[in-house]
């Protein structure tokens, strides 16, 4: 069969290698004109990379993540200890792979790396779809067609496939900004549990830090939020004024401050949430990731979420008889563990005082019952 993604990001990379790997034929129309060092982090856990693994990705992975040794959380003002998960070698020998966090470019160079040649379409922006009862056909800005048997819309938050297919949405803002920032890790030195993927937790929800390792250790990656009562316009992001966050959290531990210190830069988002969507899916066009569902990052499950998608939507393509039937399966098998992340995330109280892990992190990708054959 013939397949048309729109959106080169981890999703639509994810679903293209697992589709190919089945013996597809692929084409991604990817909007950027090239690859470059975009953003700064993803958090991969166990499920995650337990999926990425299936696609044989992972040597490729690890030579440049971190793995960090534990999921700390601390009291914000106080430092105290509320919770501390074993990762590494014992989240791989509990649920068959570790944690690994990594930089976003290197990521995508991993999946990259691994498609066919010439899979990838660059400058090639989504504007709309077109279907019939056979084929489908993502349309291009510059009014081109792609032709497929089917067209799969990872194209992120502004979805262009999801306005096509349901109309325009109205997503909300959390009255969050986010704050993103890589220090080099020689700037802190004498701050404990730099191996470890550690959460600040504030004393209401709208305030935490969070910190992990990246590029094997070298880096520290910093993450913050702060409230703000409105903003202009939904995923802008924009320089961030150092001193006015670490002014926000100057009643917080002075390790969790010296990690603001540390920061020469830092970038701020905004943060919106939609809904969960009802339905995912009309004839021959499909939306997986954040086109999909996209999430807040407080439970470090967005990009594994698409990842997911990706495995499961390709699974449910070679077990099914036909189109149709075979995106009813991969919705089936998506939607209410999508839905539940999205919450959840939203909630932004998972493992805070520790709590079960398993329902998140033992999840497989390549066992989930998507109809027709199964994976042995």
């Amino acid at each position: 069969m013939r397949f048309v993604i729109a959106g080169g990001g981890v999703g639509g990379m994810t679903a293209a290698l697992a589709l190919q790997k089945a013996g597809h034929s692929v084409t991604i129309c990817e909007q950027a004109g090239a690859y470059g060092q975009i953003g700064a982090d993803v958090n991969l856990p166990p499920n995650a990379v337990h999926a990425l693994d299936g696609l044989g990705i992972r040597p490729a992975l690890e030579e440049t993540a971190a793995r960090p040794e534990f999921r700390i959380s601390r009291t914000g003002d106080s430092g105290e200890e509320t919770s501390r998960l074993p990762m590494s070698a014992a989240a791989e020998a509990k649920y068959g792979a570790p944690q690994l966090t990594i930089h976003r470019a290197d990521l995508l160079d991993a999946l990259r790396g691994a498609l066919a040649p010439g899979t990838i379409r660059l400058g090639a922006r989504a504007a709309g779809i077109e279907q019939g009862d056979d084929n489908a056909a993502l349309v291009l800005a510059d009014g081109s067609r792609v032709e497929g048997d089917l067209v799969i819309g990872a194209d992120g938050i502004h979805s262009a496939v999801r306005a096509a297919l349901f109309g325009p949405d109205h997503p909300r803002f959390t009255g969050l900004v986010s704050w993103r920032g890589t220090v080099p890790r020689e700037r802190l030195a004498g701050i404990p549990d730099l191996d470890s993927f550690t959460k600040w937790w504030g004393q209401t929800a709208d305030r935490q830090i969070v910190s992990f390792p990246l590029r094997r250790g070298a880096e520290i990656f910093v993450f913050a939020t702060t409230p703000l009562d409105g903003w202009s316009e939904e995923g802008w992001t924009l320089p961030g004024d150092v001193a006015e966050l670490r002014a926000a959290y100057a009643d917080f531990h002075p390790n969790a401050r010296a990690l603001l210190d540390a920061c020469d830069a830092v970038t701020r988002s905004a943060l919106h949430v939609r809904d969960p969507m009802p339905q995912w899916s009309k004839g021959r066009v499909t939306v997986l990731g954040d086109a999909a569902h996209p999430m807040v990052p407080f439970m470090a499950q967005g990009a594994c979420m698409a990842i997911e998608d990706g495995v499961v939507l390709a699974r449910a393509i070679d077990a099914n008889p036909d189109v149709r039937s075979a995106l009813a399966a991969y919705e089936a098998a998506r939607r209410e563990r999508t839905a539940r992340v999205q919450q959840g995330s939203l909630a932004n109280d998972w493992l805070r005082q520790g709590g079960n892990a398993d329902w998140v992190y033992a999840y497989d990708a390549w066992a989930d019952p998507v109809g027709g054959r199964q994976a042995a």
